[in-house]
């Protein structure tokens, strides 16, 4: 009986340690705690759309089969088709004016009734006025523009933009990073989810460690020592012919470089003749309390791509921002794409800016952003399973761990109790619970999210 008991716990050892390498971009919908879940807290409707949406869609992780069917989303809440609401600390990272803002949904209804849609080769005044907008914002000299449907085909855009610029194909990008779904996309990002048996991908993807200072390679034991970011220049150096390093400012889980971070990776491109290309699309317009995160770094990249919240938590709409001098390709095709210029999604994207600006959704962010970082530090020293905490803004991460082990398991269960009180997250890289509300988040929301939080730790350490 010992015997069975022990080859038992072996094959599901054996089966946790297969599966973690697919566990970095959220939880695995296959998971046996995700159907415990559905027994415990969906109703027969509920399941039988669940069936038949598994019926009709192509099976594959992180959605299908999908977690729960909604009927509403208003602000910072979801409604499933029980009438239960969900504090949504997940959204996509589209929601940074929360779900159905009414001065968005009225831009769209009026753009809607008048030039619904605009073929490529035709321009419109939203379209317009959204590029003169966003190189407002922008720093630096990042004063060109182009749209497209979403983050991935901007980034596919950045990438070959590079190419022309620089005359070379080779990136350097980081382990643990997502950059998009498409084959170019997952072949800079690094995320075995989306690249494992999937090959052969683009050549010349050379990957780096990221500036994950609880895992770092270099032992910098969760105090960066900016040997990753030393390395990016060595890497460039060795290499030679690199056309551009890309990466994403802040890591969505999210991992915090320290402030000289980027600064030397800057300094480390120019020095060798690489672009710098950074992808902003999760946490852009906002999130990190800045309207880009790059600003509190203090350098200017050579291309920053941006999206999902863009869109006004309505419309798919990216856009890829580039300096002036990297206006070389007249004769080319870098996006084309059909929805390119589609003037509902500009009048989002415009109405949500606004929104941004009038609302003080910046400032939001840094208050409702501090007081959440004191909270969980609070909640730190009374449970011992908070490994970490980490934020900028309204990116907050809460890694949890076993014997200083990341504690996956723990970190799905978590997910789970918090669903069932009313919470909804994100988990990264396995065991990070990952916060990203809506920008228009209350201090009492946030203080209702975290007590959720902090009520299912005690439980299931109990």
């Amino acid at each position: 009986m010992k015997d069975s008991k022990r080859s038992t716990a072996a094959g599901r050892n054996e089966q946790a340690d297969a599966l973690s390498r697919y566990r970095s971009e959220g939880e695995l919908n296959i998971s046996p705690l995700r159907q415990a879940w559905h027994d415990e807290q969906l109703d027969q409707e509920t399941r039988d759309w669940l069936a038949e949406d598994a019926k009709y869609f192509l099976h594959q992780s992180l959605s299908t089969p999908c977690l729960d069917v909604l009927a509403g989303s208003k602000g910072s809440y979801l409604e499933d088709l029980q009438g239960k609401r969900f504090l949504d600390f997940h959204g996509n990272n589209v929601h940074q004016v929360g779900f159905g803002h009414p001065r968005v949904v009225q831009a769209i209804r009026e753009q809607m009734e008048t030039l619904p849609f605009c073929p490529r080769r035709y321009t419109n005044i939203p379209a317009i006025k959204l590029a003169q907008k966003l190189t407002a914002l922008a720093p630096g000299d990042l004063n060109k523009v182009l749209f497209a449907p979403g983050g991935t085909a901007a980034i596919g855009m950045a990438l070959k933009l590079a190419r022309l610029a620089t005359g070379r194909f080779k990136t350097v990008s980081m382990w643990d990073s997502f950059h998009g779904a498409s084959l170019d996309a997952i072949s800079v990002g690094g995320e075995a989810i989306f690249r494992y048996g999937i090959g052969p991908l683009l050549p010349g993807t050379e990957h780096v460690p990221p500036p994950d200072a609880q895992h770092c390679p270099w032992g910098c034991g969760g105090e960066c020592s900016l040997k990753c970011a030393e390395y990016v220049g060595y890497v460039l150096e060795k290499e030679g012919d690199v056309g551009a390093v890309i990466a994403e400012t802040v890591r969505s889980t999210p991992f915090i470089p320290p402030k000289d971070y980027w600064k030397i990776i800057r300094k480390a491109c120019d020095r060798h003749g690489a672009l710098l290309i950074l992808d902003e699309i999760p946490h852009c317009l906002g999130r990190s309390g800045k309207m880009f995160t790059c600003e509190h770094y203090d350098i200017v990249p050579d291309m920053l791509v941006i999206g999902k919240g863009l869109g006004g938590g309505i419309f798919p709409l990216a856009a890829l921002i580039a300096r002036v001098d990297l206006d070389i390709a007249p004769q080319q095709a870098l996006g084309h794409y059909t929805h390119e210029k589609n003037p509902v999604a500009c009048a989002a994207a415009l109405a949500a800016i606004e929104v941004i600006e009038d609302e003080h959704l910046l400032q939001n962010a840094q208050k409702v952003g501090n007081h959440a970082l004191a909270r969980m530090q609070a909640m730190k020293q009374r449970h011992a399973t908070i490994g970490d905490i980490r934020g900028l803004g309204l990116l907050l991460g809460m890694e949890l761990v076993n014997n200083g082990e990341r504690a996956s398991e723990l970190a799905e269960e978590v997910l789970y109790h918090a669903l069932a009180k009313g919470l909804s997250f994100k988990i990264s890289m396995g065991s990070i619970l990952t916060l990203t509300p809506p920008l228009t988040l209350t201090i009492e929301e946030m203080d209702q999210a975290l007590d959720i939080i902090d009520e299912s730790l005690s439980e299931l350490e109990a």
